[in-house]
């Protein structure tokens, strides 16, 4: 888990909106533990994914920061300060929510305006800055329209755009794709990626969709029962997990297990079941012989041969009966039944053109193997 980072380098100020959470734990009465003191520093002006499944408290720990819950425990520091018990004005945060809330009976350029209507804003001065708000989201031409006449998309830029006409310095989205269907989602997840590097503001946005995350997220932060496991960029977290359940989740790794044997040039030497023999490129030898090691290697860095090799198998190569193939665009998913020496299953990501030359059928056995710098050593569960 990634605690605090390091702070701003003297004459440096940090950007604006940036969050930091000190030991940040939430339990209810009943005693159940959504969040377990959870430190997390999120820079000001970046995208941030809260990634997780359900029950993580991923949203419980974005409604403290947007001062719709109290934490238990520990400290919500936006800029610096902390802001535990202020109100959401107070702190400078807004949050769209999954529903959108907006009123039905208002149109487009009523429910952007409403929250400076509470704020005591002159008519003429609100709708003015409404309309300007509802031009950055492309939606003039619909300012008179109401919420039903809109579609799903329209109705996310009107939420979108309620929420930043109070200036924010974090907004706060809790599952905001997850009513879209899949080609509107696509759209929007660009769209709300390029609306948060225009506005400059810090986006701290909860979805349970990898993919999602890793599209739109500088930051993603991988949570689970109530627990930060890993918080790195895109491509740290797909690539480099730092453990099994990350690897697992992120679902572009597979993750085996092996008992050290040697280590020698930089290469660790691993016995794994049924007499498998598994090397792993290493910087230093951290295990010594007799210790059980965990690692991952890339479902898209396997080669599934046709045939498997009689007598004994050569280093990093899994054997299995195919169970499942499924196509999915650009690469087919193939799923083995390869028994205990990977848990139950193992899953190649084979590349479109190359596969369809020589497919593969259900049933058939086949030897998977990877390079030994394919493979990385994770935590263990």
């Amino acid at each position: 888990m990634n605690a605090l980072s390091a702070a701003p380098k003297p004459g440096i100020a940090p950007a604006i909106g940036t969050v930091e959470l000190a030991g940040i734990a939430k339990r209810y009465p009943n005693g159940t533990l959504a969040v377990n003191g959870i430190d997390l520093r999120i820079e000001g002006g970046t995208y941030c994914c809260l990634l997780g499944p359900s029950g993580c408290g991923k949203t419980t720990l974005l409604r403290m920061i947007a001062g719709h819950e109290n934490p238990t425990d520990g400290e919500i520091r936006i800029d610096g300060m902390n802001v535990v018990g202020q109100s959401p004005r107070g702190r400078g945060t807004a949050m769209m929510f999954q529903s959108y809330a907006l009123f039905p009976h208002l149109t487009v350029r009523d429910n952007v305006a409403f929250s400076l209507r509470v704020r005591g804003v002159a008519r003429d001065a609100r709708i003015a800055e409404a309309d300007r708000v509802i031009e950055q989201v492309q939606l003039g031409a619909l300012a008179e329209r109401l919420p039903g006449q809109l579609s799903g998309g329209q109705q996310q830029r009107v939420a979108l755009a309620r929420a930043i006409i109070t200036k924010p310095r974090v907004l706060l989205l809790d599952e905001p794709l997850s009513a879209l269907d899949e080609f509107l989602r696509l759209q929007m997840r660009a769209e709300l990626k390029d609306m948060q590097k225009s506005l400059g503001i810090t986006f701290i946005h909860v979805t349970h969709t990898q993919l999602e995350a890793v599209a739109v997220a500088d930051q993603v932060v991988v949570m689970a029962h109530g627990s930060v496991r890993q918080s790195a960029d895109a491509r740290g977290i797909y690539a480099e997990p730092h453990s099994a359940y990350v690897a697992r989740f992120m679902g572009g790794q597979n993750v085996l297990v092996g008992r050290v044997e040697a280590f020698a040039a930089g290469t660790l030497t691993l016995s794994g079941a049924g007499g498998r023999t598994f090397l792993l490129r290493v910087r230093e030898n951290e295990a010594k012989a007799g210790d059980t090691v965990t690692f991952a290697v890339r479902r898209d860095h396997i080669l599934l041969m046709r045939a498997a090799m009689d007598g004994v198998a050569p280093p990093n190569c899994v054997t299995g009966s195919i169970r499942a193939i499924e196509y999915q665009g650009t690469f087919v998913k193939v799923t083995l039944a390869a028994g205990a020496a990977t848990g139950g299953e193992f899953v190649a990501y084979l590349e479109e053109g190359g596969y369809f030359k020589t497919p593969f059928m259900v049933g058939e056995t086949v030897a998977c193997s990877w390079s030994a710098d394919d493979a990385q050593v994770v935590a263990a569960d």
